[in-house]
């Protein structure tokens, strides 16, 4: 993934395939942890929310995820910011 895209805690889903959306949320957010980006924001759009509930189904099987919920910004429904638990502090993903 790394050769790929660039990990900067954005990612802009708009540029991938729904079906590829799943593990690509989970495979970012690992490459981010593993970076130490501890904050992410995932932009999947508003649309009619299936992007959404994709990322937060993702969200929601990971013990690495603090907390997730809508940005503060004028963005709100169209994206999704993730904070992630350290790498010490034990949080792995769940299979």
């Amino acid at each position: 993934m790394t050769d790929e895209m660039d990990i900067n805690g954005v990612l802009d889903l708009h540029m991938f395939q729904p079906k590829d959306v799943k593990d690509l949320v989970g495979d970012y957010l690992d490459e981010c942890r593993a970076r130490g980006l501890l904050e992410v924001r995932i932009i999947h759009g508003k649309g009619i929310g299936a992007l959404r509930e994709t990322v937060r189904a993702v969200l929601d099987k990971r013990s690495d995820v603090e907390r997730y919920g809508h940005p503060g910004d004028a963005s709100s429904w169209g994206a999704t910011v993730v904070r992630l638990k350290p790498k010490d502090d034990g949080g792995t993903v769940q299979e």
